[in-house]
């Protein structure tokens, strides 16, 4: 999104990351190869330059009497990532939130399967193989698999971090931030940074799919405009 100005929203989870344009974007005259080609590589362009920050492990275990401080090694990226994408136009915004609505309902979907999927193949007690965990948790509902994991492992769902259950939602906001200073600003003070308003992207992990992030005053309230 700092490299794409007209992107106002983007709602990622899984492996998957949505975009959307200004209504009145005029980004490459609209053609759609040319943006499904350019944002697809420019994603995987960060996704591989940023992959060192993101994508670390404790490189050893220290003792409370050592004075080395933890530290971490880079996990290695074993083969070249690549992501597949489309462009759909959306002839309303209640056609745009009910997309991003259904894309965050498969994020609730898929982690809670997932959760429980693993608390049964890391069973302390019986551990489940994965098609054995498969097939205790076929045909389940979610009231279901909320009370396997209450039940035998203790986990309220409701209660993980939310980067998991709701994905991460990214949008501008208008804030007062410190910038450098011009030329002739310089020169009228020793400061060299000035405090401006500047647009900047915010990551949010909350609810797209009630009305609050699309009201007045929510995080998204300007997107559809």
């Amino acid at each position: 999104m700092g490299d794409m100005h007209d992107i106002v929203l983007a709602y990622g989870q899984s492996d998957e990351f949505s975009f959307l344009l200004r209504r009145d974007s005029t980004l490459f005259k609209r053609r759609e190869a040319k943006i499904v080609s350019t944002i697809a590589s420019l994603f995987t362009a960060h996704y591989i330059t940023n992959w060192p920050r993101f994508m670390v492990s404790p490189a050893k275990t220290t003792t409370p009497e050592s004075n080395d401080a933890p530290s971490t090694t880079v996990d290695t990226l074993h083969y070249p990532p690549s992501f597949d994408a489309r462009a759909v136009c959306y002839p309303s915004e209640t056609n745009v939130r009910d997309y991003f609505a259904w894309r965050q309902v498969d994020c609730h979907i898929n982690n809670l399967y997932n959760t429980a999927f693993w608390a049964l193949v890391h069973d302390k007690n019986s551990p489940c193989s994965p098609k054995q965990a498969e097939s205790i948790l076929k045909d389940t509902t979610s009231s279901s698999k909320n009370e396997l994991l209450f039940t035998k492992y203790g986990i309220n769902y409701n209660n993980l971090p939310e980067i998991y259950r709701k994905g991460s939602v990214l949008f501008r906001r208008r804030q007062r931030v410190p910038v450098r200073k011009t030329a002739a600003e310089e020169s009228n003070s020793a400061d060299t940074t000035i405090v401006r308003e500047q647009s900047t992207v915010c990551v949010s992990h909350e609810d797209i799919i009630g009305d609050a992030f699309w009201a007045e005053s929510g995080n998204g309230e300007h997107v559809l405009s």
